[in-house]
């Protein structure tokens, strides 16, 4: 591992990127060195935006900032984290229901990688009950997500719901 440079993997759907997202990599970046949002692949999820449509959104929030690398993936995480010489999974929690599922996951990596550490942040109190599903549902039907996510991300939820 790459121990000059400190960077951490901070993966998900994003589906679409919302503030809450954007607050836990903003965090991260008081830790790390560098940040790599990796866009996982899920053929098990439908996304509402394609691949290009996330990583257009996620460029557009971190343009200006170098550290913050946007990627894809798929498989296993831990693999991937390796491949990019990370030291580290950032993952944010809004409940402890989400702990739960996050402890077995960052378990299930240490096993297969010791040398890859799970760095937990708790989502700032300002966004702990949105999450990407309930940002997409209230924005189908119409409810005012302003505010919740970035004002392009809010214009393509627009654009997608034909409102």
């Amino acid at each position: 591992m790459n121990k000059a440079a400190r960077i951490a993997v901070y993966p998900g759907t994003f589906d679409p990127i919302t503030n809450g997202h954007i607050d836990i990599i903003t965090r991260s970046l008081r830790m790390f060195d560098r940040v790599i949002v990796a866009i996982a692949v899920n053929a098990a999820k439908t996304p509402l935006f394609s691949l290009e449509e996330r990583i257009g959104l996620i460029q557009t929030c971190f343009a200006a900032n170098e550290r913050v690398e946007i990627d894809t993936t798929s498989g296993l995480i831990v693999n991937y984290v390796v491949s990019k010489n990370a030291c580290a999974i950032v993952r944010g929690l809004r409940a402890v229901s989400d702990f739960d599922y996050e402890l077995q996951l960052a378990l299930m990596n240490r096993k297969l990688e010791r040398r890859v550490e799970t760095v937990f942040l708790m989502t700032g109190f300002r966004w702990i009950y949105i999450s990407s599903s309930i940002i997409k549902d209230a924005a189908r039907y119409g409810g005012d997500i302003s505010g919740m996510v970035p004002a392009h991300v809010l214009a393509a939820l627009r654009a997608k719901f034909g409102r």
